[in-house]
């Protein structure tokens, strides 16, 4: 068939795959080229395609945008209905279904939108997030007013209600914050050097655990070490109310902040609690991951709030400083400051077994399960902060430092697993202190049946770290394994340490324990002073 289009020489351009037939399907077109140059030939007969396609040709000559739908639903409306594939019949399926749904007279030769790219808002920022303009003006004002009588700016002992007020920080922060700011060392901050490390630097926008974690750590370090929190901790004894009497005794003072003073390495007494709590990679670097999963933030927001510092029993109590101190003085018995295995069999009037001194003196292991090394730089003796990781695991195996402590001690080849042979040799010395006080023994597989029932590990003959992290109970395995004072206990439910618990579940173990020692220590010193005369006299530290 031939089609007479007056006027258009080009018509041979056109792709017959670009035309759009709406009544068929385009798979048969695609299966065979002889169909499709039927139906192309047959649209081409037809006299409005004549028209359609003399105004597409002159419409792409003239450089006029080509609107192919509109163009082509004007032609064949006009006409009535589109024309019916020769194949099709009026009682086909096809046919029928496509009466009933008029057809998309959409062409593939429409011009084709560019996607709308959305803007993804910044949400890093390397430095810290800038504040809004509202909040940052609002800062500005809170500064000028404390600044406008500070022209030359705020001495260090001036500076206290600005960390209080405008930066919303504990005021023992404020001399760590003022050197922050004062980094030309002249004694005074200016409104601009504040401005410029607090605003400009986006310390506004941070959490509190993030402003406290980079007013603390060292420039271009990555961590905070044990001698960071020492400016911290010499505020606090100088301002806190609670530690008032302290001011006067310079070597109490010392006892508290300082461990020895002689010792290679600055350490305190807090800040060993504070590691062992919440530095749990045991690397003595504490993360700022570190510090926002633990409770130290809120234990320092206390501290401003409550003028006994008793009350902050997380880390900065004073009692519990004195019964870790004063333990460690009645078993240090040549007092030069360091503990063997002979002194650390007393403790706990002997409760410990041999087997587990010499694992913790040891500290021979495989990688990350080995027992904790000692800070001490004596062979075969253990330091004060030593201590203090001991006796905070021994007095609480419910916490999940203790749980890792006592169980690298347990793990005997470091495979990360508690066989029933590395129970059964730690029970054993257990096993023959029992005969030798009359008790009746227990056998190994009732109290291997025992741990099992206690634990319900995933394994029935091994014991993972997690298996003891996920039960209430694991705490008294260990107690079973070394500690023969307080598996009896356990086994006769001791009455007065039930009702201690039911009286206030939110301490833990470590807290009654504190309690309960302070209690005795403080009675003993009483004693001892109506029987030396000295009744009235002031109390003096056990040094």
């Amino acid at each position: 068939m031939k089609m007479d289009i007056v006027g258009v020489e080009d018509v041979h351009i056109l792709d017959p795959n670009l035309l759009q037939l709406p009544c068929l399907s385009p798979s048969p077109l695609n299966s065979s080229s002889y169909i499709a140059d039927e139906l192309f030939s047959h649209w081409l007969s037809l006299p409005e395609t004549a028209t359609l396609v003399k105004c597409l040709i002159d419409e792409a000559k003239s450089g006029t945008p080509t609107n192919l739908s509109k163009s082509y639903a004007t032609v064949f409306l006009s006409n009535g209905t589109p024309p019916l594939s020769p194949r099709s019949s009026p009682g086909s399926p096809r046919f029928s279904r496509h009466r009933a749904s008029p057809p998309s007279l959409r062409s593939p030769l429409r011009s084709v939108k560019e996607p709308k790219h959305e803007l993804i808002p910044q949400f890093y920022f390397l430095h810290g997030r800038p504040p809004a303009k509202e909040l940052k003006e609002q800062c500005i004002s809170m500064v000028d007013h404390f600044f406008s009588n500070f022209i030359d700016g705020l001495h260090v002992d001036e500076f206290k209600s600005v960390t209080k007020e405008v930066c919303k920080l504990p005021s023992f922060l404020s001399p760590a914050l003022f050197r922050k700011m004062d980094s030309d060392c002249s004694g005074v901050v200016t409104r601009d050097a504040f401005i410029k490390y607090w605003i400009d630097g986006n310390m506004l926008t941070m959490d509190t655990a993030s402003q406290i974690y980079n007013i603390l750590k060292q420039q271009d370090c990555k961590h905070l070490r044990q001698a960071d929190f020492k400016p911290l901790l010499d505020e606090l004894l100088a301002t806190h109310p609670g530690l008032q009497f302290l001011r006067t005794t310079s070597e109490f003072q010392e006892r508290y902040v300082l461990t020895l003073s002689f010792i290679d390495y600055p350490a305190e007494t807090v800040i060993y609690r504070i590691f062992y709590y919440i530095n749990r990679s045991g690397t003595g670097c504490l993360t700022l991951r570190e510090l926002k999963r633990g409770n130290l933030i809120a234990a320092m927001q206390q501290l401003d709030e409550e003028d006994d510092i008793n009350k902050i029993i997380r880390y900065f109590s004073y009692e519990h400083f004195y019964v870790i101190y004063c333990r460690f003085w009645e078993l240090d018995g040549d007092h030069d400051c360091y503990i063997d295995k002979d002194n650390l069999i007393k403790y706990g009037n002997h409760a410990l077994t041999y087997r587990i001194v010499d694992r913790i003196f040891s500290q021979v292991g495989f990688g990350n399960m080995a027992p904790r090394k000692f800070t001490s730089k004596v062979e075969g003796k253990m330091s004060y902060e030593d201590f203090v990781y001991f006796i905070l695991a021994e007095e609480d195996k419910s916490s999940e430092p203790s749980l890792e402590y006592w169980f690298k001690c347990i793990d005997l080849d470091g495979n990360g697993v508690i066989t029933p042979n590395e129970i059964q040799f730690f029970f054993e010395e257990q096993l023959h202190r029992m005969e030798s006080i009359t008790q009746e023994p227990v056998h190994f597989n009732d109290i291997l049946c025992q741990i099992i029932d206690m634990i319900k590990p995933e394994e029935e003959n091994c014991i993972t770290l997690q298996d003891l992290k996920g039960s209430k109970l694991s705490g008294n395995v260990f107690n079973i394994l070394f500690n023969l004072n307080k598996f009896m206990a356990f086994e006769t439910r001791d009455p007065f340490l039930i009702r201690q618990e039911r009286e206030d579940p939110s301490l833990t173990e470590w807290d009654r324990f504190a309690q309960r020692e302070y209690v005795r220590l403080s009675m003993e010193e009483d004693v001892e002073e109506v029987a030396n005369g000295s009744a009235d006299e002031p109390l003096e530290p056990p040094f």
